[in-house]
């Protein structure tokens, strides 16, 4: 894995049918898909959410790899660094800040967030399946976090025009409305946020 990437893509909520409807039509059988998690990042402020950054932890197999998510001119730079089980407990239970390396140095130098005020917030499972699809990557996702879950397609291209067309082409070939799909990092905050407020209308 290169340390850092242009990610561009394009997602869009689904309903339950419209989800095995897709499986159904790529051939998409149970054991394709495969689970990982992702365990969410920022300071208590949400600084990183502000500048329209996300940082993650994902677990796939016995591998963990923190990821920063940027703004860029196109899609969303993404920087990757493989962090060992025992850093990434640290993270999650102590709360001991960011471990060192290259995403700890871009915080510090080009966000002007202290590493050592991050803290963890929650983990969202994901079961998904990918398969090629026109010079891109087709990804069917359904994520479970807190009470929720949602089902998701995305579409994992190298150009962003040509992507976009396909795209749109594929979810009007199968009847599917193009809906307004925000990121699953803001996806769990927003029903992080809802838990919080339920829990304070109880008190």
């Amino acid at each position: 894995m290169t340390n850092q990437e242009i990610e561009i893509e394009f997602k869009n909520l689904l309903t339950f049918d419209e989800f095995t409807s897709l499986c159904s039509a790529f051939k998409v059988k149970s054991d394709d898909f495969f689970t990982q998690e992702n365990h969410y990042f920022d300071t208590a402020g949400f600084a990183l959410k502000d500048k329209g950054c996300a940082l993650r932890v994902r677990k796939k197999g016995d591998t963990f790899t923190l990821t920063l998510k940027q703004p860029a001119d196109e899609g969303l730079l993404e920087t990757h660094q493989v962090v060992t089980e025992d850093e990434f407990q640290s993270m999650i239970s102590a709360n001991t800040g960011l471990v060192s390396g290259i995403i700890s140095n871009i915080l510090t130098d080009e966000l002007s967030i202290s590493p050592s005020e991050v803290i963890y917030f929650g983990s969202l499972k994901t079961n998904r399946a990918e398969l090629a699809y026109k010079d891109g990557l087709l990804v069917l996702d359904e994520s479970n976090y807190m009470d929720t879950s949602d089902f998701e397609l995305e579409y994992e291209v190298k150009n962003y025009a040509a992507g976009e067309k396909l795209f749109h082409e594929l979810l009007d070939a199968y009847g599917i409305p193009l809906r307004e799909t925000k990121n699953k990092i803001i996806r769990f905050y927003e029903a992080k946020a809802c838990s919080l407020a339920g829990e304070g209308d109880k008190k």
